[in-house]
């Protein structure tokens, strides 16, 4: 064999074992294809799809049970949800009734479901069981509710106006508006620093996050940071001070470090990146690529793409339980 060929050989086997390492024994990794109505589940021991499961149509975003044994899939259009069990990818059942749960949180204390209604233009206020959400109320907001943030005393739900460039706070407690505070084009994902008092808006219609001080009465935009075209998606790193976006237009992921506003490091991602996890280790993140079907594994250390995996249309929400915290 030629002596290039075999070094070429060891290099790559280098570079993959750190990542087939990680992936010996580890629990599954869920892509939900919003334009198929599937979820994809990846096996990282193999990074293949083991299993394709049906759901309701346009799954776009998913959240883990209070209790971490059930992962909620949101059915936007088909009015449901989607329990699956988030070590073995089996279906466990369906919630019907849930009007356009496009985006879905729990409140850190456990008692409050909210969804945002990206078609209907209101957020749903629900009680949690520990089986089953109760509406409790309804609440017109502005044009396109987007995404959901709601702060770490489990008080106030902060949700992005994708179509009317706008932040709306919500008491959960009285379930009445707060404040509405215009920000950037098109404002998408939402993410609040562990003291609750910034929060970063991923203005998608433009090339960075907007920051909005929401420790008063009152919020105000205190600056932008810079980070590149379609800023969507936050994903934190777990160590109390960077947070990811996927830059949508300009195929990148931004690692901010919010604690100077600054961006500290920037890594490639191809075909539309939306939402993303990070796996426990910190070192790779799995992110949607949404205009090619696919998920890429972007390893943090070397800054590049290990792994890509099909799946289906349109893949939005990713997960998997193997992932570092939310702060």
């Amino acid at each position: 064999m030629n002596l290039v060929i075999v070094q070429r050989w060891l290099l790559a086997l280098c570079l993959s074992w750190p990542l087939a390492l990680w992936a010996q024994t580890q629990p599954p990794v869920f892509v939900l294809n919003s334009l198929d109505g599937t979820v994809s589940v990846i096996d990282p021991g193999s990074w293949r799809e083991v299993r394709r499961i049906a759901t309701g149509k346009e799954p776009h975003h998913l959240y883990l049970t209070p209790d971490e044994k059930s992962l909620i899939v949101g059915n936007a259009m088909s009015d449901s949800l989607t329990f699956i069990d988030p070590r073995t990818g089996e279906v466990q059942r369906t919630l019907n009734g849930i009007l356009d749960p496009y985006h879905l949180r729990f409140s850190p204390d456990m008692k409050w479901f909210v969804t945002a209604a990206n078609r209907l233009n209101h957020v749903d206020i629900y009680r949690w069981d520990g089986q089953t959400p109760h509406l409790v109320k309804r609440i017109p907001t502005g044009k396109t509710p987007s995404h959901i943030w709601i702060d770490s005393r489990s008080t106030t739900a902060w949700v992005s106006m994708q179509d009317s460039h706008e932040v709306v706070a919500i008491d959960l407690g009285s379930q009445t508006v707060r404040w509405r505070q215009p920000v950037g084009k098109m404002p998408a994902d939402l993410y609040a620093t562990p003291d609750d008092r910034l929060l970063l808006v991923g203005l998608t219609g433009s090339d960075g996050v907007e920051v909005l001080d929401v420790s008063g009465k009152q919020p105000r935009s205190v600056g932008k940071i810079p980070t590149g075209k379609g800023a969507h998606a936050f994903r934190a790193l777990g160590d109390g001070r960077h947070v990811l976006v996927s830059n949508r237009v300009a195929n990148t992921i931004s690692q901010i470090d919010y604690q100077r506003k600054t961006v500290v490091a920037q890594f490639p991602a191809p075909s539309g990146p939306d939402c993303m996890d990070v796996t426990a280790d910190g070192r790779y993140i799995l992110v949607a690529s949404r205009w090619a079907g696919r998920l890429s594994v972007i390893d943090r250390q070397e800054r590049r793409v290990m792994q890509q995996v099909r799946v289906g249309k349109s893949p939005h929400g990713v997960w998997t339980l193997n992932h570092v915290g939310r702060h």
